[in-house]
């Protein structure tokens, strides 16, 4: 009878809980959100999480302020962000670093599938390949050639080791039977500066970031990794038609809340995002960048995410790539 008694009050106070946290996302947000990028100003996560959130900020009816906190691959944006209270109003918009972190690093300082909860995509985009447009490689041939002539010789730049965009790059190398140098920079924007220069002899560039740059003539294309050619480059011929039919890749980035935060807090903010994400407004500015606008349910997003680990870890474990 004591065991029924204790029972039945457990099940009460759970469900009282489950209201009380029901009735707290009705209230939420009652004052501004902080959204945190573990990554530089300019960066591809950075540019689409501005955009998204710069919406929230009217559906919310509070303001929504973004915070740059770059280092160690993004691992100390994301610690800030574990850290903080579990309440809704501390976020996290990264790119697709966050699921390749896991398989670039030895130790990580935070476990990204249990000290955090996914909130939402907050859209896709390919990555093209930048170089200097007056340098020594006319074509993805020409690279493809001298590396096989230098193997491990000829500098390619990314945006840090572990990133999104070195491990594309790895996946490149690998595809293509290469070895090339890698050579990390802080962000996207040293980066890509870089490689316009002819200081690196490419950069695996998400497009949003790239396209202004190519459109001016400051840095040639030499391939999207999308299976079919982007809407916002059309000339631009992809990786796979040039030879490697099997090649792509893809950019995303997301939002995340600390793991604790309330499930009902994290089905609005889910809403919201992709209420912002239908914004006519918001279609046009994203495809002005080549980023496609994506809405998946928190659920969904997870086992999207899972699944992009997964792939990162075999393209490490493949390329023998030594972890950091």
């Amino acid at each position: 009878m004591m065991k029924k008694t204790w029972l039945l009050v457990a099940v009460a106070v759970c469900l009282a809980l489950g209201a009380s946290a029901a009735v707290w996302a009705q209230d939420y947000p009652t004052h501004s959100l902080k959204v945190i990028v573990p990554l530089t100003p300019g960066s591809g996560a950075d540019i689409a999480g501005r955009i998204v959130t710069k919406y929230m900020t009217a559906g919310l009816g509070q303001p929504v302020v973004v915070e740059n906190r770059p280092g160690a691959g993004g691992q100390i944006g994301t610690m800030a962000v574990i850290k903080s209270d579990a309440d809704g109003y501390t976020l996290m918009v990264q790119s697709a670093s966050h699921a390749a972190n896991s398989a670039i690093y030895k130790s990580l300082q935070y476990d990204p599938l249990k000290d955090l909860v996914d909130v939402a995509i907050l859209g896709m985009t390919p990555y093209v390949m930048v170089t200097n447009p007056k340098g020594p490689y006319p074509s993805l041939k020409a690279l493809v050639d001298a590396a096989k002539a230098a193997p491990a010789k000829i500098p390619f730049a990314s945006a840090g080791v572990g990133s999104s965009t070195h491990l594309a790059a790895e996946y490149f190398t690998q595809t293509a039977g290469i070895k090339m140098l890698h050579i990390p920079y802080k962000g996207s924007p040293e980066a890509i500066r870089d490689s316009s220069v002819g200081i690196t002899s490419y950069y695996m560039a998400p497009i949003n970031t790239a396209i202004g740059l190519i459109k001016d003539g400051k840095v040639k294309p030499l391939g999207v990794t999308s299976a079919k050619r982007d809407a916002s480059l059309p000339d631009v011929p992809t990786i796979a038609e040039q030879g490697y039919p099997s090649f792509s890749i893809g950019l995303w980035f997301g939002m995340w809340a600390p793991a604790k935060v309330p499930q009902p807090i994290i089905k609005k903010l889910n809403a919201e995002v992709n209420r912002v994400l239908k914004l006519p407004e918001v279609k046009t500015q994203y495809a002005t960048l080549g980023i496609d606008p994506v809405t998946m349910s928190p659920e969904e997003f997870a086992k999207f995410v899972r699944t992009e680990i997964t792939t990162y870890q075999r393209i490490v474990r493949e390329g023998n790539i030594p972890q950091q």
